[in-house]
C-alpha cells in the first residue's frame, strides 16, 4: 500500500482502547510507514496511564499526550450549556463535543510532523467516523484520511481481540465483556454487547460516575450553582476553575444518583442504537441554567432559543462543529446570555432534582406584577380588549363560515 499511496508518515488518533491499539500495528503492516500516536486528554483519567509506553511498544515511533481538558470545557462544554443542547431530548453530547477538540489537536500534530495522512479508529457503523473526518476536512483538507474499519477484514470486536492476541497487544476488552465505553469530563457512554438486546437491563456494576437511587444517601443534598453570562463559575459559593467546576458537579450529582440515561438514539448513519450514558454534571448544570433562563429571558427569545437548541445539538451530533451555521447559532446564543448572571439552588435526592431558590441579577420576574394579591400595576380590565383582539380571527372564521357570508 505504501508504494501506491506514497504515504510515509501517519498520525493516528490514539486512545489505547481495543480499536486504536491494533490500528498502530495494522498501519505499519499494511502501509509500511512511520506511525505517530496522538492521545488528546479530555478527561479520560486512569485510561491515560502508561499510554505512551504502550503506543511505542505497539509500533509508534512517537507518542503525544495532549492535555485539552480546559479547552474542552471552555470551548465546547460551556457553549453546550449556554445552548442547553440535547440530542433527541436526552443525549448531552458527551462524545459529540469531545471529537472536534480531539480532531483539532490531532490536526496540529499532523501539521507539526508534516504527516501525509491521519487515521482514526471509528467504525463504519458509527457517528464518530463522520465527526472526525468532517473536522479533518475543515482543518487539514489536503491530508489523506485512513479509516481502517472501512479497509481491513476485521468485522467484529471478537475479530479485533483475536488480532490483538496474535500480536501480543494488550487490550482492555475481553470477549466475555465486549461492550464499548467512552469516557471524558462530560460523560461516560456504554454501548454494544449485552445492551444490544433491548430486553436486557444494564449491569449496575459498570457505572463509574453515578450511584443508583437505591444506594444514594437518605438525606437530600443542596447545591447552588452560580453563573456569569450563562457560564457556570461557582458551586456552593466557591469560585472554581473550569475543569474543577465540572469535576465537582460530577461528584455532587453522581453521589445523589443524578445523571443516568438509557436511550435508543437515531445515529447519523441511519440506524437506531442503544446507548447508556452517565452525565451527572451535565444534568445538574443544564437544569440550573434553565432555571436561570426562566427568570431572565423574555418569552419570545426563550421560545426561539429552544427551537435553535435542537438544531445546535444536531449540528454537534452530526459532526458539523466547524460549520458557519454552528458559529452563527453561537452568536445568537451568546447574545441571549448577556443577562444570564445569578444563582440557582437545587435539592438533590435519590435521582431527583428540585429547584429551591433562584436569583437573577437581571431578572424579568416582577413580583408586584405576578401576584394574585391586590396590586397597583396590572389593570385586569385591560385583558378584555386584549382577548377580543387576540381572538378576532377565530371569531371572524366562526361567523363567516356558520352564516355562509363568504359564499355570497
Amino acid at each position: 500500500m505504501a508504494e501506491k499511496s506514497g504515504i510515509k508518515k501517519v498520525v493516528v488518533a490514539y486512545s489505547g482502547g481495543l480499536d486504536t491499539s491494533i490500528i498502530l500495528s495494522w498501519i505499519k503492516e499494511n502501509y509500511k510507514c512511520e506511525v505517530i500516536a496522538v492521545c488528546v486528554d479530555v478527561g479520560q483519567g486512569k485510561e491515560l496511564k502508561g499510554l505512551n509506553e504502550k503506543a511505542k511498544k505497539t509500533g509508534a515511533s512517537k507518542s503525544y499526550i495532549i492535555d485539552a481538558k480546559k479547552e474542552f470545557v471552555t470551548g465546547y462544554i460551556y457553549p453546550a450549556i449556554k445552548a442547553e443542547a440535547l440530542y433527541e431530548n436526552k443525549y448531552y453530547l458527551g462524545t459529540s463535543l469531545a471529537r472536534p477538540v480531539i480532531a483539532e489537536k490531532i490536526a496540529e500534530i499532523v501539521k507539526k510532523e508534516k504527516a501525509d495522512a491521519v487515521c482514526h479508529g471509528a467504525t463504519g457503523k458509527g457517528n464518530d467516523q463522520v465527526r472526525f473526518e468532517l473536522a479533518f476536512k475543515a482543518l487539514i483538507p489536503d491530508v489523506k484520511i485512513i479509516a481502517p474499519w472501512r479497509e481491513w477484514n476485521i468485522r467484529s470486536r471478537e475479530d479485533a481481540i483475536d488480532y490483538a492476541k496474535k500480536r501480543g497487544i494488550p487490550v482492555p476488552v475481553t470477549k466475555a465483556k465486549p461492550y464499548s465505553s467512552d469516557a471524558n469530563l462530560w460523560h461516560i457512554s456504554y454501548e454494544g454487547g449485552v445492551m444490544e438486546d433491548m430486553e436486557n437491563e444494564y449491569d449496575e456494576s459498570m457505572f463509574k460516575m453515578t450511584v443508583s437511587p437505591e444506594k444514594a444517601p437518605n438525606k437530600a443534598a443542596y447545591v447552588t450553582v452560580g453563573f456569569e453570562k450563562g457560564i457556570p463559575v461557582s458551586i456552593n459559593g466557591k469560585k472554581l476553575a473550569p475543569v474543577e467546576l465540572i469535576e465537582t458537579a460530577n461528584k455532587i450529582a453522581g453521589q445523589n444518583a443524578i445523571g443516568r440515561t438509557d436511550m435508543v438514539e437515531n445515529r447519523l448513519v441511519g440506524m437506531k442504537s442503544r446507548g447508556v450514558y452517565e452525565s451527572p454534571a451535565a444534568v445538574l448544570l443544564y437544569e440550573a441554567h434553565h432555571k436561570l433562563e426562566e427568570l431572565a429571558l423574555d418569552r419570545d427569545t426563550l421560545h426561539y432559543k429552544q427551537e435553535l437548541s435542537i438544531k445546535w445539538a444536531e449540528l454537534a451530533y452530526y459532526g458539523l462543529w466547524f460549520s458557519p451555521l454552528r458559529e452563527a447559532l453561537d452568536a445568537f446564543i451568546n447574545d441571549t446570555q448577556k443577562y444570564m448572571t445569578g444563582e440557582v439552588k437545587l435539592k438533590l435526592y435519590k435521582g431527583n432534582m428540585t429547584p429551591v431558590s433562584r436569583k437573577a441579577k437581571y431578572s424579568l420576574y416582577w413580583e408586584e406584577l405576578a401576584t394574585f394579591e391586590k396590586d397597583e400595576v396590572y389593570n385586569q380590565k385591560d385583558a378584555e380588549g386584549f382577548i377580543n383582539l387576540f381572538g378576532l380571527p377565530a371569531k371572524v372564521q366562526a361567523i363567516m363560515r356558520k352564516t355562509g357570508k363568504n359564499n355570497k
